[in-house]
């Protein structure tokens, strides 16, 4: 018998799909009011990296990407206990937060060998390929870990995972759920530069896929820990 990997708070695995349980349009709603509220939440730490002379500073940097994180959390749990989620742990469990089997994570390993691939593969058409250094401006190194290879990935994966994908999953095709959720996934992150829109399209994809495949969102973060500190470590060394 293979025993499910036990997470602290984090609900228990449903039986089928869906999971989620408010539908498309509430999903890509719910991806508008995220940023919306990351900005919002912004604002604050703008104004005060501005006075403190130049464009942005470092302060206002980390502001600016913590407030976003926040943003990516609140509105999906918000979206999962306004659909009827009337505990933490349920709130949690909707949004693809829940256990899954240690075997799974082979479908990690296939999604890094599917994403090198694809990486590889398009290096090639690229002549000059560039993508703004996404630490640039965020100060020591253990900042830089915290806001990128940690707050990122649960956050993204949180929303774009199981929240869009989740709630177009529920009236939708796997195929046409995943492509649609990687499509906006990636197109958010065009101002890492645009030739990294299309391997951040792929990863999305792959993401919901992994997603779909294993029931939960943390093998998912867990793969997008691992891009977030190879990109990291290659784009600051």
């Amino acid at each position: 018998m293979e025993a499910n990997l036990a997470v602290e708070g984090v609900g228990p695995r449903p039986k089928s799909f869906p999971y989620a349980n408010w539908g498309p349009a509430a999903a890509v709603l719910g991806v508008i009011l995220a940023l919306g509220a990351g900005i919002l939440l912004s604002i604050p730490g703008v104004i005060l990296g501005h006075r403190s002379g130049g464009d942005l500073t470092t302060f206002g940097n980390v502001w600016v990407q913590a407030a976003t994180a926040i943003g990516f959390l609140l509105v999906p749990m918000a979206i999962a206990s306004w659909r009827g989620a009337t505990s933490l742990g349920e709130v949690l469990a909707r949004l693809g937060l829940r256990s899954f089997r240690p075997s799974e994570l082979k479908w990690v390993a296939v999604a890094i060998v599917a994403y090198l691939a694809f990486s590889a593969f398009y290096a090639q058409l690229i002549v000059e390929p560039h993508q703004k250094d996404i630490a640039e401006g965020f100060g020591p190194v253990p900042v830089q870990v915290l806001l990128i290879v940690i707050a990122a990935p649960i956050s993204e994966e949180v929303c774009f995972r199981g929240m869009l994908f989740g709630g177009l999953r529920e009236k939708l095709p796997m195929l046409a759920a995943a492509l649609i959720s990687a499509l906006i996934f990636g197109g958010l992150h065009a101002t890492t530069g645009v030739t990294a829109v299309p391997p951040l399209i792929f990863f999305g994809f792959l993401l919901a896929l992994l997603y779909e495949r294993t029931g939960s969102i943390l093998p998912g973060i867990l793969l997008h820990m691992m891009n977030n500190a190879l990109a990291l470590a290659l784009l600051t060394k």
